[in-house]
């Protein structure tokens, strides 16, 4: 399936996600059912409850959405899920007991509580050449030489690599119960969480042939959305309940995590989510193509509820 747009309105960005939630999950479901043939066994089955997890989609509808911005006419469906893919894999580890040890996540019992803490370390790790798999069949799927598509691939495993994920995620252990500066928790969040939301729009870009100006503004634009993105986790985690949200709430104040809320007040932090949207917007100015649907994710990210 194929996304379009029109105009745009909150209307048309929650048909968006529905439509990208959609096409998204029916891929995820397919490779699935890939590991669990290429992986018998609780490891597999492990990873396939992983995956059928629902959650906002809002990284593969980044890549599907500057995908069709920038000018791409196939179906992307495929690239954007091998971002959630990776997603999923890292959702899976940072829940762990010796990262953040929760029980719950997308409102099911984490994967270590389903199945136990062995199985779902090696399922994490066994989605990252799972998600290499689905990435080549992306780019197959839409006609991409060779060298593009390394190039995106180089994208999405630098954003989840020591420089990106893992290097937030690290951060994030280390800031535990001591304190750190409002500068350093940025950086934190800019590798930890903001570094696969700049990728996803990238990389829906270079799917289709943006010029280097233009991957230069989505990178600048994903960066400000993945800060404003972050900081109303933080104010969810604050505020919402774990029904609401699908995972436990309050976990960063029962584990003295430093975070946008405790630093800024709540009603600072939503005002520093807005200025980071805003940013991102104006990085949008000089593309010379309809951003509407990035744009309205961008809003989409500062106002959601869960």
């Amino acid at each position: 399936m194929v996304l379009s747009h029109s105009k745009t309105s909150t209307t048309d960005i929650q048909a968006f996600l529905a439509a990208t939630q959609a096409v998204v999950s029916e891929q995820l479901a397919r490779w699935a059912d890939y590991a669990q043939r290429d992986i018998p066994g609780r490891v597999g089955e492990a990873i396939a409850y992983s995956l059928a997890s629902t959650g906002k989609r809002m990284r593969p509808a980044l890549v599907l959405a500057a995908y069709r911005e920038l000018g791409g006419v196939g179906d992307a469906s495929e690239l954007a899920a091998a971002v959630e893919v990776v997603h999923t894999y890292s959702l899976v580890h940072d829940d762990l007991p010796c990262m953040d040890n929760d029980d719950l996540r997308r409102g099911r019992p984490t994967t270590h509580r389903q199945f136990d803490v062995p199985t779902a370390t090696e399922a994490g790790f066994r989605m990252v050449p799972l998600s290499a798999t689905v990435l080549a069949a992306g780019a197959e799927r839409l006609g991409l030489d060779a060298t593009l598509a390394g190039r995106i691939g180089v994208e999405l495993y630098r954003a989840a690599g020591v420089s990106g994920m893992i290097a937030g995620q690290i951060l994030d252990l280390e800031a535990e119960g001591r304190g750190i500066s409002l500068e350093e928790l940025i950086d934190l969040h800019r590798a930890k969480t903001g570094a696969l939301i700049v990728a996803s729009v990238v990389m829906g870009g270079m799917a289709a042939h943006a010029t280097e100006s233009q991957l230069g503004m989505l990178r600048a634009f994903g960066g400000e959305i993945g800060l404003a993105f972050q900081i109303v986790d933080d104010v969810l985690d604050a505020t919402g309940t774990s029904d609401v949200l699908g995972k436990t709430a309050g976990k960063d104040a029962a584990q003295h995590k430093a975070n946008f809320v405790s630093m800024l007040g709540v009603d600072g932090a939503k005002r520093a989510a807005l200025e980071h949207y805003g940013k991102a917007v104006d990085h949008l100015g000089g593309m010379g193509v309809n951003c509407t649907l990035l744009r309205g994710l961008g809003e989409y990210a500062v106002t959601r509820r869960m």
